[in-house]
């Protein structure tokens, strides 16, 4: 039977709440678990009672879950109207490279310090990385950090306006393609069929850019939940979120075994807790410093991080309307 959606608000109290800075830039992280280092990036419109039932799954698992906040409102049941207002904040925030041209988005500078933290704090032979719909394509652009091990893109639907985009220079592209081949690197990714944000476009540039470690996965759109959150239904307009607002939470279905499928890929790269010896790393002889505003600071710093100073937006608070593969907007 299929258990009934949650249609609240998500209070993500069974999750430690961290503000973590790296050179001079913070964010609040919901850690929980205990193991091999998970991040788990939100979707559009932000860490919804969804993507933290799929972290809660993930750490279940026997992994350390670390869930960034990077934008919207943390647990939020994801509304239409809200959500769109996220959306827009985000497709002009300085942090962010929502349109083709722009790049590697200049948050993932953050996300590698988050991952060699999280690898320091954790052990284990690496750290996997996670991204979701807008953050989809992070994933990827993290593997330039050398602890991510097991990159998982979960419809990357970035850039907004080109439909075979990858949200990613020119340089970091063959960086990350050069170190997917060097490691043996594999990557997964999902997407429903027909997906107008995360289209066949964008799987075929993936494949060519990485070959045969990308691996590429589309599940059929009638498997999709039909009774998404209101942002997902009026929104997004289609199936979208393979494991997450889309996902029907029933044994044996098609978005069920993909969730399976990525906790497996997942425990194959890092291990588990169950089967996990915490080697003595160098967080644990470190000692943690809280300053004035909340922040942990490891002390001695996180090296090699180097991410200005953000503003809220970049050019403006007001977006147009936007349809996918013009120039606008999304999930």
């Amino acid at each position: 039977m299929t258990r009934t959606r949650p249609q609240h608000d998500d209070r993500l109290d069974d999750f430690s709440r961290r503000v973590l800075c790296f050179d001079g830039e913070s964010k609040t992280v919901y850690v929980a678990g205990s193991g091999p280092a998970v991040i788990l990036m939100p979707e559009m419109p932000g860490i919804s009672p969804d993507v933290a039932r799929f972290a809660r799954w993930v750490r279940d698992a026997g992994f350390c879950v670390y869930l960034p906040s990077l934008f919207g409102v943390d647990g939020a049941y994801p509304t239409a109207r809200a959500g769109e207002a996220v959306v827009r904040r985000a497709c002009v925030s300085a942090e962010f490279r929502a349109f083709a041209g722009g790049g590697t988005s200049p948050v993932v500078t953050w996300l590698r310090a988050l991952a060699r933290t999280a690898h320091a704090e954790c052990a284990g032979p690496g750290v996997g990385a996670v991204g979701l719909c807008f953050s989809g394509n992070f994933a990827l652009a993290m593997a330039l950090e050398p602890a991510v091990i097991a990159p998982v893109l979960n419809h990357p639907s970035l850039p907004l306006d080109d439909p075979g985009g990858l949200e990613l220079t020119d340089h970091d592209a063959t960086a990350v393609a050069e170190r997917i081949k060097r490691d043996r690197l594999t990557v997964l990714a999902y997407r429903f069929e027909n997906d107008r944000w995360c289209t066949e476009q964008r799987f075929t540039a993936y494949q060519a850019l990485l070959g045969s470690a990308f691996d590429g996965r589309v599940l059929p759109q009638e498997a999709a939940n039909t009774d998404p959150p209101p942002f997902f239904k009026d929104v997004v307009g289609c199936a979208h979120s393979v494991v997450t607002a889309h996902l029907v939470d029933q044994q044996g279905h098609p978005t069920m075994r993909a969730r399976d499928e990525i906790i497996g890929f997942l425990t194959g790269r890092l291990g588990t807790s169950d089967g996990f010896t915490h080697q003595p790393s160098r967080m644990d002889c470190m000692s943690v410093h809280v300053d004035a505003s909340g922040c942990e600071r490891p002390e001695g710093g996180v090296q090699g991080v180097s991410l200005p100073p953000t503003p809220e937006y970049r050019h403006g608070s007001e977006m147009p309307e936007v349809e996918p593969g013009s120039s606008g907007a999304l999930s």
